[in-house]
């Protein structure tokens, strides 16, 4: 079946990236579908570039985990699996712990005013249909408190797993339900790092991702792919 998308053209960027981008967004959005193969001819045409841009964005979608090679087959959309799900977030709330107990002890200021700014921004994003913005919006909240960490490897780990986290960001943030919550925990996990709270803001962020967990982990085990009150 023909994809329903189109390449973006942006003068900034490489054509790799518009490529890589596109593709991106599409399996992101549903657009490609878990176990949809790649034709990189197909796509090639459909977007109207050569095979090479096609080639290496494909690489890229594999090691985000979005993508998988099939022997004498090749690539096609990677299916959502509550292990990988698991793995990943289990990283992550070991690194997040770290980061907001280092947050607690060194964020200055002006990171206290980039974290509230970053709270409000999610919150107006939260409001329109675009899960992009909300989940870009939820990726600069936590950005701000790793840069409050002040320490460069941590951040580089947590930037790395970013890559492999964000489908699961974007199917938690596809339910419009969990919003409110989302907005009231960002809420608490402000005002226990501006206060130093090290034990009050590692229960938070603990809990912010085990709700992710919970949450994604019933639409994969019920094949609630697109619940009514799902946005795009």
């Amino acid at each position: 079946m023909e994809p329903h998308f189109n390449v973006t053209m942006n003068e900034y960027l490489p054509l790799r990236d518009v490529v890589f981008n596109t593709l991106r967004q599409a399996i992101l959005r549903g657009e490609l579908k878990p176990g949809e193969r790649l034709m990189e001819i197909q796509l090639a045409n459909k977007l109207g570039v050569s095979r090479t841009p096609i080639r290496e964005a494909i690489r890229k979608l594999e090691l985000e985990g979005l993508v998988l090679m099939i022997p004498r087959k090749g690539a096609e959309v990677a299916e959502i699996r509550e292990k990988g799900l698991r793995d990943v977030l289990e990283v992550r709330k070991a690194l997040e712990e770290l980061s907001v107990q280092l947050a607690c002890d060194r964020i200055t200021p002006e990171q206290i005013s980039e974290l509230e700014k970053a709270a409000a921004e999610f919150g107006r994003a939260s409001k329109y249909e675009d899960v992009t913005e909300i989940a870009q919006a939820d990726v600069k909240f936590h950005d701000v408190i790793y840069q409050a960490s002040d320490n460069q490897r941590l951040m580089q780990l947590l930037n790395n797993l970013g890559e492999q986290m964000y489908r699961y960001r974007v199917e938690y943030l596809k339910n419009a339900a969990v919003f409110g919550q989302l907005v009231e925990e960002h809420e608490k996990l402000i005002r226990h790092i501006k206060n130093h709270e090290k034990e009050m803001a590692v229960k938070i962020i603990c809990e912010h991702i085990d709700n992710q967990v919970i949450t994604v982990s019933d639409r994969i085990r019920t094949g609630r792919k697109n619940p009514e009150n799902d946005i795009r």
